[in-house]
C-alpha cells in the first residue's frame, strides 16, 4: 500500500516572478470557478472529469495562457468540490455551488521540477525558479525524513500563497508492506471514537480527554498581538505581523502533531483497526466553532489518517447527526438529553461527559455501517477504556478483567 506524506516547503521568490504567479494563480482560479458554472447549468451537476474536460477545456485553453496540465488541474478541482456538494444533498444537508478564492495552484511533474535546493514551476509565461527556504538544521524535519530522502517519490504539490509567504505543499509517497507483523493490527480490531469540539479538542471512546484550554489561550494571545501591530501601521509592524503569524501556525502545529501521535497510539494500545471520526464538513455550524478551531480539526485529521496508515490503521468519518443527543447505552435520542457538557438519558438516566458519549455513539455509528458491507475483517465493537461496546451497545467486558487498568468503560471521569 502507498503511505503519503505532504511536506510544507517555504519559497524564496524573486520579486520580479511574484507578479506572474499571482497572474498564474488567479487564472487557475478562474478556470476552476468556470468549469463549476458549467457543472451546475444542466438539470442535474454534473461530476463527471471527462464530461466536464469536454465540456470546458477548450474554452478554458482560448481564454487563459495556463499549461495544459493545470486546466485539467483545475478541472479536477472543480470536479471534486462539485462531488462533494452533491454528496452533501443526498444526505440531506445545505450546499451551495462552489466557489475557489483561497490563491493556490496545483502542479504535478509536467508542470514542477524538484531539484535539491530549488523548484521549477511552469507559469501563464514559461517557468521561474524558486530556492527553498528550509531550516538551519534539517535533521529530524520532514524535509529530510520525506522530501529529500531516497525512500520517497515527489508525486506533486500544491502552491499557496499563505500570511505573505509563497509555500509549496510537497507530496510524497512510498510503497510499503501493509501485512508486516510488526505492524498489522488484528484483523477483526474495535472501532477507537473520537469525537471533536470546542471546549474538549479531542475526545476518545475509550475515555481519554484533550481539552482545548491552551489552544484556545494561545488563539487569544496571536489575536491580541496582531491587533497591537495592526495599529501600529508601520512597515516594521507589518513584518512582525507575519512573523506572528507563522508562530501562531507552528504552535498549534506542534499541539497537533502531539494529539495525533497520542490519538493513533490509544488506537494500536487498545488492539484498534478502525478510527472513526465525525464528518468534518459541517463542524463549525454544529460546534459554534470558530475558524481556527476547524483549521485544527482539519488538520489534526490528517496527521491522524497518515500516521495511523504506517500501521494498517483505517481512519473513517460517519454521519454525526444526532451524535450529541443520542444516548449511547439505551439509544434514546432527545434535544433534552443534554446540558452543556452533561449527558443525561431521559430514558435510562444513564450519565456521563456528554463529548464522551457522542465519542462512543461515533464509533457506534461506524460500526453499524460497517456492518453491511463485506463482513470479514469487520471491527466487533466499539474500544472503551475497559471491553467494548457491541453493534447494539451492548457492554462486553473484556476477556481478561485485569488486563486493562485504570478508568472504567461508564465512568471516564473517575
Amino acid at each position: 500500500m502507498g503511505k503519503r506524506r505532504t511536506v510544507p516547503v517555504r519559497l524564496d521568490v524573486d520579486s520580479d516572478d511574484v507578479a506572474l504567479l499571482r497572474d498564474t494563480v488567479d487564472e487557475f482560479l478562474w478556470a476552476a470557478n468556470y468549469v463549476t458554472r458549467h457543472a451546475f447549468e444542466g438539470e442535474y451537476v454534473t461530476t463527471s472529469k471527462t464530461t466536464l474536460h469536454d465540456g470546458t477545456y477548450e474554452d478554458v485553453r482560448d481564454e487563459t495562457h495556463l499549461h495544459s496540465n493545470h486546466v485539467q488541474a483545475a478541472r479536477n478541482k472543480a470536479a471534486d468540490a462539485c462531488k462533494s456538494a452533491v454528496e452533501k444533498w443526498k444526505h440531506g444537508k445545505k450546499a451551495s455551488m462552489p466557489h475557489f478564492t483561497s490563491p493556490h495552484l496545483v502542479y504535478d511533474h509536467r508542470t514542477a521540477t524538484f531539484h535539491d535546493d530549488h523548484v521549477s514551476l511552469a507559469t501563464l509565461d514559461g517557468r521561474i525558479v524558486a530556492e527553498y527556504v528550509l531550516p538551519d538544521d534539517e535533521r529530524d524535519t520532514p524535509h529530510a525524513e520525506y522530501f529529500f530522502s531516497d525512500e520517497y517519490e515527489t508525486t506533486g504539490a500544491e502552491l499557496h500563497y499563505t500570511n505573505g509567504n509563497w509555500m509549496l505543499h510537497v507530496h510524497c509517497k512510498v510503497e510499503v508492506e501493509s501485512d508486516t507483523s510488526e505492524q498489522a493490527t488484528p484483523e477483526n480490531g474495535a472501532v477507537l471514537g473520537v469525537d471533536l469540539g470546542v471546549n474538549q479538542l479531542a475526545v476518545t471512546s475509550t475515555g481519554t480527554f484533550w481539552t482545548g484550554d491552551e489552544f484556545d489561550h494561545w488563539r487569544r494571545e496571536y489575536e491580541n498581538r496582531r491587533g497591537d501591530l495592526q495599529e501600529c501601521g508601520t512597515r516594521w509592524a507589518h513584518e512582525n505581523l507575519q512573523a506572528v503569524g507563522r508562530k501562531e501556525t507552528n504552535r498549534f502545529k506542534i499541539t497537533l502533531h502531539r494529539i495525533s501521535d497520542a490519538l493513533v497510539a490509544e488506537a494500536r494500545d487498545h488492539e484498534c483497526s478502525v478510527i472513526a471520526f465525525e464528518d468534518l464538513t459541517d463542524i463549525r455550524e454544529r460546534t459554534g466553532a470558530s475558524w481556527g478551531h476547524k483549521w485544527a480539526f482539519d488538520r489534526l485529521y490528517e496527521y491522524v489518517e497518515y500516521k495511523a496508515a504506517e500501521y494498517g490503521v483505517d481512519v473513517e468519518q460517519v454521519d454525526p447527526e444526532n451524535t450529541s443527543l443520542r444516548c449511547s447505552t439505551c439509544g434514546c435520542t432527545d434535544p433534552d438529553n443534554r446540558d452543556g457538557e452533561d449527558f443525561e438519558c431521559l430514558k435510562c438516566s444513564y450519565e456521563n461527559h456528554a463529548d464522551y458519549n457522542a465519542a462512543k455513539n461515533i464509533g457506534l455509528r461506524y460500526l453499524r455501517r460497517d456492518q453491511t458491507g463485506s463482513g470479514g475483517g469487520a471491527p466487533v465493537g466499539v474500544c472503551l477504556n475497559s471491553g467494548t461496546l457491541n453493534v447494539n451497545g451492548e457492554y462486553d467486558p473484556p476477556a481478561d478483567d485485569s488486563a486493562r487498568t485504570g478508568v472504567h468503560a461508564e465512568s471516564p471521569r473517575l
